[in-house]
């Protein structure tokens, strides 16, 4: 099992970066598939057609959020952490990622990157 830690700034406030990783509208629209989500702790979510799936932990409103995400029967949970900060006008996003299966950690890390925060950046920055 890995970990994986990544910062990202995004030219948006705290409620905009919040709305877009917990409104289910929102995630459709940067993701461009059906989503279930929401900012209540324990909903269960489904992403990209069921390959991101998980249950909410901790939500802290336009600050914070703790996510469970479901890969099978592993030992330890996977807990995916955002963290959202005021840098100037934009929003600074803290990611942590823990215990990601070996064979699955290039794919996580390229998705977050490129899919996951880097098509929310796309969608608040240029739409």
């Amino acid at each position: 099992m890995k970990d994986f830690n990544y910062t990202l700034e995004i030219s948006a406030n705290q409620e905009e970066v919040f709305n877009a990783l917990t409104n289910s509208f929102q995630i459709e629209l940067w993701t461009g598939y059906p989503a279930t989500m929401d900012d209540q702790v324990g909903t269960v979510f489904s992403l990209w057609e069921g390959d991101i799936s998980g249950c909410n932990i901790q939500v802290v409103k336009d600050y914070k959020l703790v996510q469970e995400w479901f890969f099978g029967e592993t030992e330890n949970p996977s807990i995916v952490s955002f963290t959202l900060k005021k840098a100037g006008k934009n929003t600074s996003i803290e990611l942590s990622h823990t215990n990601i299966p070996d064979e699955a950690y290039d794919e996580i890390v390229e998705g977050w990157k490129d899919y996951y925060l880097g098509s929310m950046q796309n969608f608040l920055e240029f739409s």
